[in-house]
């Protein structure tokens, strides 16, 4: 079957660009629409109180007849996180490997949808479609089952790798089709998306048989318990724990609900293989000496270092650091979460651990670094690129990468979220803009917390909040009760009894103001106590708390 032509091609990310995580990549080819990953991203520090953060998909919502598939290239949050928000507004097939689509279902299924229509791939299937055929090609990265996605049009291919590393000694059965990316380079690719984030670093990616031998010799050296922290998704890590937990005779007792859930998945299909009797369940650990015991762990999210973090300072509900042990880090630092990985790491040492995660290779990058992201670009031969998924330091070193391996700069685009470039009889130029921005999620609230809300919780968290309550009488045109000044994170009311009493003065003096010349316009009010007091306080504290005035009426 021969696809049709296509007069139009565009390409555009809804997140990934600018940004770690929250991988979203759309092609349109006329008026199909294919969708690629739906990822999160763990929120930045100034995003208080927000749990993740998903792409804003209103473009797409509007124009949801027009989606043909929704493609997921493996099972990272960062790709498929966002996927019941997604199917939520969207009705469209979704395409995956088994195990991609497994974690997605568990995401789903939390989530409470169950009709959607989940498709298995495997590396060699063939996806048809009216104006395009989808192919895919296997990758190696720190968790099975990762595919990269080619969709070949009238035009030429349009390849995303999603994230990937050349491995040549890889740790299991898993390999990279290199034949096969080399046979759609040969074939014509219009234009490649690849992964930027390694693109900072020279040479090449650790391998992972390597960290499976650093981990068996810390494993086999250590004298007390062993805590091993990776990320959920890790599978790869994971089994090699396992393996040294059953060469070394010791136990392994898993901390933490969503590496439960990862690790129940993976044995539940058969990519872990969990040695007999080397499993038990963390209410069983004191049964056993220390050094019979690997305690492995992650975090909420399937984030290692939170969990480490309230083990190091005794408030964890099950198990806790002490004297003796050897923690394994066996995880990279999130770019934007170093100081809090810093700080975990030296409350690990106050705690008394031996603390392995820089001196020892116990943990390689799932990403490929500067020699393997110009393999990519040489198998592939891409008569345009965009470098995706990095911040933009990291797409602009990518992009010099294609630059030193024959990629002109005018074939080169560094898009930023919502930028769309359009292609037209193999011709690439920019199309303009789509809508875009971020979704913020706080406990069960999606969208509901905005910029407004961020900047109030910004406020509360450096200077604090005063409330003044204030009881009238309108008939009476007095004050009843009041006015009362709460203070809570501005100063400290023993210390400042003079300021606050000045500060009740102004106010009432405002309140009498107004009564007497027939003001009685609870908001002008309001903002007339906001103004005096704010302007008073920030003279006198050079601080600008949040002002919440509070008027009853009796």
């Amino acid at each position: 079957m021969r696809t049709k032509q296509v007069e139009k091609i565009r390409v555009f990310s809804l997140g990934g660009v600018g940004e770690i995580g929250k991988n979203m990549y759309v092609v349109e080819l006329d008026d199909d629409i294919f969708v690629i990953d739906a990822g999160v991203m763990f929120p930045e520090d100034e995003m208080l109180g927000i749990d993740k953060v998903i792409p804003d998909i209103s473009y797409l919502v509007e124009r949801q007849d027009r989606i043909k598939a929704i493609f997921l290239t493996h099972g990272h949050e960062e790709h498929i996180g966002a996927i019941a928000y997604v199917l939520k507004k969207i009705s469209a097939p979704v395409y995956g490997t088994k195990l991609t689509l497994a974690l997605a279902e568990a995401i789903l299924k939390e989530q409470g949808i169950t009709n959607t229509k989940l498709h298995e791939i495997r590396s060699d299937s063939e996806v048809l479609f009216d104006k395009a055929k989808v192919t895919f090609f296997r990758t190696i990265h720190s968790i099975p089952d990762s595919v990269g996605i080619s969709i070949h049009t009238s035009q030429g291919a349009i390849v995303y790798t999603s994230d990937f590393k050349f491995d040549q000694t890889p740790y299991g059965k898993n390999r990279a089709d290199l034949g096969k990316m080399a046979q759609i380079g040969e074939q014509g690719v219009l234009c490649l998306l690849s992964d930027s984030t390694n693109a900072e670093r020279p040479g090449y990616t650790g391998s992972d048989t390597l960290v499976a031998q650093e981990i068996a010799d810390v494993i086999y050296n250590a004298r007390g318990r062993v805590f091993v922290a990776c990320y959920a998704s890790n599978i790869t890590r994971i089994q090699q724990v396992l393996h040294a937990a059953k060469t070394y005779g010791r136990k392994v007792a898993v901390v933490g609900k969503t590496l439960h859930k990862v690790m129940d998945i993976a044995v539940r299909l058969g990519y872990l293989h969990l040695p007999d009797k080397v499993t038990i369940s963390i209410h069983d650990i004191d049964r056993y000496d220390d050094k019979e015991l690997i305690i492995l762990t992650t975090g909420g999210h399937g984030e290692p270092m939170s969990a480490l973090a309230r083990m190091a300072k005794q408030a964890h509900k099950q198990v806790n650091i002490k004297e003796g042990d050897t923690v394994i880090v066996a995880a990279s630092v999130m770019p934007g979460y170093e100081l809090g990985f810093a700080k975990t790491i030296d409350a690990l040492y106050r705690a008394g651990a031996n603390v392995i995660y820089r001196e020892r290779k116990v943990h390689v990058s799932g990403h490929g670094c500067q020699e393997e992201l110009k393999l990519m670009l040489n198998l592939m031969k891409p008569k345009y690129f965009i470098p995706v998924h990095g911040e933009y330091r990291m797409q602009k070193a990518h992009a010099n990468l294609a630059k030193a391996v024959g990629i002109s700069e005018e074939r080169t685009f560094l898009i930023d979220k919502g930028e769309v470039i359009e292609f037209r009889n193999g011709v690439a130029r920019p199309g303009g803009k789509v809508p875009y921005g971020n979704i913020l999620i706080d406990g069960l609230g999606i969208g509901d917390v905005g910029n407004i809300v961020l900047r109030d919780r910004r406020l509360l968290s450096q200077d604090g909040i005063l409330i003044v309550v204030v009881t009238l009488s309108k008939e009476a045109k007095k004050i009843i009760a009041g006015p009362e000044i709460i203070s809570r994170g501005f100063v400290y009311v023993r210390e400042s009894e003079t300021l606050l009493e000045e500060a009740t003065k102004i106010v009432a003096a405002i309140i009498n103001q107004c009564l007497q010349t027939y003001m009685m316009e609870w908001s002008s009010l309001k903002s007339n106590i906001r103004e005096a007091l704010g302007q008073f306080l920030f003279e006198k504290t050079k601080r600008k708390p949040m002002i919440l005035p509070i008027i009853m009426e009796v």
